[in-house]
């Protein structure tokens, strides 16, 4: 009797140690977890490139890649024609192709920053590579945009109507492939608004230069 209150202090003290020992073990698991997962998630958010709906894929940047210098020259073409063209008719689609496009430009713009990605230029050698599969998308040469601002009258007319026929046929192609494949759900309904109404025009185009004897 007169022995166990000298032991006790010191199994006190080691059942204390081994307590705080297990803590520290648990507490520093604990940790370690948190900051796995914390760790993870930060790298998975910063992986992850804001965009107007959360779900840009690649399918979606290469639209928005393509047809953004689609769009620039249309509207260059487009506003050649306010005193190029003879035929009223072939005025008024230039303006509605330009009053269609701008806008959209800004905003391809827009979501090619905000997906940190970069825009291809409308001009020198990124032509032939701006097309979906591969193809130039129906995109004009430097020297055919040239030869068009060149023609005035009825040869404008013609040359403007057979130019621009190829390059919707090129966009209706390229929406069509963003549409089948694209996952950002603004980009896809951009592309099916782009495939109806230059699906619609290239029928005006069609028929309007069988008119002018194209």
């Amino acid at each position: 009797m007169t022995h166990t209150p000298a032991r006790l202090p010191g199994l006190t003290g080691a059942l204390l140690a081994g307590a705080l020992l297990l803590t520290g073990c648990s507490g520093g698991a604990g940790h370690e977890g948190m900051a796995g997962m914390s760790g993870s998630t930060a790298d998975s958010s910063a992986g992850a490139p804001a965009d107007p709906s959360g779900t840009a894929a690649e399918a979606d940047v290469a639209f928005a890649q393509g047809m953004l210098p689609h769009h620039e020259q249309a509207v260059e073409m487009a506003r050649l024609a306010a005193d190029r063209a003879a035929d009223p008719r072939v005025q008024d689609l230039a303006t509605r192709i330009e009053t269609a496009q701008a806008p959209e430009i800004e905003t391809l713009s827009g979501w090619l920053a905000a997906w940190g990605a970069e825009e291809t230029g409308s001009t020198g050698t990124d032509h032939g590579s701006m097309g979906h599969g591969g193809d130039a998308g129906g995109m004009m040469s430097e020297e055919d945009v040239t030869a068009l601002a060149d023609a005035s009258g009825a040869d404008f007319d013609r040359a403007f109507l057979e130019m621009m026929l190829a390059h919707h046929r090129g966009a209706v192609q390229m929406a069509e492939t963003e549409v089948a494949d694209g996952q950002d759900a603004d980009a896809v309904a951009l592309a099916e608004e782009i495939r109806g109404s230059q699906t619609a025009e290239i029928a005006e185009m069609e028929q309007l230069l069988a008119e002018l004897g194209g």
